[in-house]
C-alpha cells in the first residue's frame, strides 16, 4: 500500500473516530423538557430560555433543555398533568389551576393581596415559609414540586368602555380562567365572568361573545387583544402570578449535584425574571401605543381603587367557602408576612 493510501486511511479512521465520539457525546446528553403556558417571546419563554442557557452551560453540555411553547403539548391543565406523570420535567402552572390540588394557591386570586412594592413580592414569592411549607407540601401530593413563583406583571383590563367604578362593570362579560375564585372576584366587581380557554379569547372578543379580559401588558400585545378592545385599565387589583413546577419524584431521583444545579439556577433566575417582566411590559406597551395610537389608557386613582377593594372584601370569606379553611389560614399567614416585609 502506498504511503498516500496509508495516510488517507489514517485520516479517514480518525475522522470516523471523532464522529463516533461526537455521536456518543450527543447520546450522553440528558434531555430535560420545559413546557410553557405562553407563546415564544413571552415572559415565561424568557424564564425558560434563561433556565436552558444556565443549565446547559453549568452542566458543560451534559444536559440539554428543550423548551415547548404554548399549544405544542396542550393547555395549562394538560401540562401540569404531564409533569405530575413524569412525561415532562418542568412547566409553569397558573395559581388558579393549581388551586384544585393546593387550596392555598387560590389566595393569589384574592384582589389586592400582593404588595405594590415588587421588592417585597420578590422576597415573598421566593422565600415565604407559608408558600414553600404547607402550600408546596400540598402540591407534592400530586407529585408536583414547587420550585419558584414570580409575577408576570399587573393584570390590566381590556374593554370597549371605560371602567372606573364597580357600577361601570354592569353587564360587561369579562373572560376569566376556569377558576371559581376568579369567577367570584368578577362578580364582586360587578361584571359578568365568562370562563374561556386562553386560545379562544381573541376570537370571542372579535365576535362580541365577551366584552373584555384581563392579562399583563405583554400578553395583551402578543395575543393582539388590543386590536379588538379600545380601553386598557390599570386597576392595581392583582399581578398575574405563576409557579415554576417540576415532577417531585423525578427531582428526588436525580443525583445530588443535579438537584443542586436546579436549585441554584432557580435562585439565580428570581431577580432576573422580576426585572425582565417589568422590561417586557414597558416595551410591549410602547408597541401597543404605536400599533393603535387611539387606544385609551386608564390608570385608576387610589380612591377609585379603594372602591374595588371595598367591593372585593367579601372575597376573603368566599375564599374559605370555596377553598376551605386551609386556604383561609394561608391568606392570613401571607398577609402577615407581607406586612412584616413592608416594614423592613
Amino acid at each position: 500500500m502506498s504511503t498516500l493510501s496509508t495516510l488517507k486511511k489514517m485520516v479517514l479512521t480518525a475522522a470516523m473516530g471523532l464522529t463516533l465520539i461526537g455521536q456518543a457525546s450527543l447520546a450522553a446528553a440528558e434531555e430535560w423538557k420545559f413546557a410553557l403556558e405562553e407563546i415564544s417571546g413571552s415572559v415565561q419563554d424568557a424564564y425558560a430560555q434563561k433556565f436552558k442557557q444556565l443549565i446547559e452551560d453549568k452542566s458543560g453540555g451534559k444536559i440539554s433543555v428543550t423548551v415547548y411553547p404554548y399549544g405544542a403539548l396542550g393547555e395549562s391543565e394538560d401540562l401540569t398533568e404531564l409533569v405530575a406523570n413524569g412525561v415532562l420535567q418542568f412547566t409553569h402552572g397558573s395559581t388558579g389551576i393549581l388551586g384544585s390540588t393546593a387550596p392555598g394557591m387560590q389566595v393569589f386570586s384574592v384582589p389586592y393581596l400582593l404588595s405594590q412594592d415588587n421588592a417585597v413580592n420578590l422576597k415573598l414569592l421566593t422565600e415565604s415559609p407559608t408558600i414553600y411549607g404547607p402550600v408546596a407540601d400540598k402540591l407534592k401530593t400530586r407529585n408536583l414540586r414547587l420550585l419558584s413563583m414570580y409575577p408576570e406583571g399587573d393584570m390590566v383590563w381590556t374593554t370597549n368602555k371605560v371602567v372606573r367604578k364597580p357600577a361601570d362593570f354592569a353587564n360587561v362579560k369579562m373572560r376569566v380562567m376556569a377558576s371559581p375564585m376568579l369567577v367570584e372576584t368578577y362578580k364582586s366587581f360587578g361584571a359578568v365572568p365568562t370562563p374561556l380557554p386562553y386560545s379562544e379569547v381573541y376570537g370571542a372578543l372579535q365576535l362580541k361573545m365577551i366584552d373584555g379580559q384581563e392579562n399583563p401588558v405583554f400578553a395583551i400585545e402578543e395575543m393582539k387583544f388590543y386590536e379588538v378592545n379600545d380601553v386598557m385599565t390599570w386597576s392595581g387589583h392583582q399581578q398575574f402570578t405563576v409557579a415554576v413546577l417540576s415532577s417531585e419524584s423525578w427531582y428526588q431521583g436525580l443525583p445530588a449535584e443535579q438537584r443542586a444545579l436546579i436549585d441554584e439556577t432557580v435562585e439565580e433566575l428570581a431577580p432576573y425574571i422580576f426585572e425582565t417582566q417589568a422590561k417586557y411590559n414597558d416595551e410591549r406597551l410602547e408597541k401597543i401605543k404605536q400599533a393603535k395610537p387611539g387606544i385609551q389608557l386608564v390608570r385608576l386613582t387610589e380612591d377609585e381603587q379603594a372602591a374595588f377593594r371595598k367591593a372585593s372584601q367579601p372575597m376573603r370569606e368566599k375564599l374559605v367557602q370555596l377553598a376551605g379553611p386551609e386556604a383561609g389560614s394561608v391568606l392570613k399567614a401571607l398577609e402577615q408576612e407581607i406586612m412584616e416585609l413592608e416594614k423592613q
